[in-house]
């Protein structure tokens, strides 16, 4: 039970460090969109082909959370993982 809790710690920390990096590439991706360093074609591309590893990430995060019952963690990460997918579903309803 310990390696897992290890396991599972360590692969958060990972897996947050990724998306805190990716989070920093969209505000770099969108601050080149307002000074017109790129067009809106060429932002959304580069940034529409992360979006679907930054939802897998968090929610294996979050599964792993529940699978190892830290029943605390999971609840504070349950929000932002639910509101990852409804915005991917409406993303696929639009298109």
């Amino acid at each position: 039970r310990r390696r897992m809790e290890a396991v599972v710690f360590v692969f958060s920390l990972l897996d947050c460090c990724a998306l805190i990096f990716l989070s920093v590439y969209f505000i770099i991706t969108l601050s080149d969109l307002e000074c017109d360093y790129i067009n809106a074609r060429s932002c959304c591309s580069k940034l529409n082909k992360w979006v679907i590893p930054e939802l897998i990430g968090h929610t294996i995060v979050t599964v792993l959370l529940l699978i190892s019952l830290h029943w605390f963690i999971f609840l504070l990460n349950l929000p932002v993982a639910t509101w990852n997918i409804y915005r991917m579903i409406l993303a696929l309803i639009n298109d």
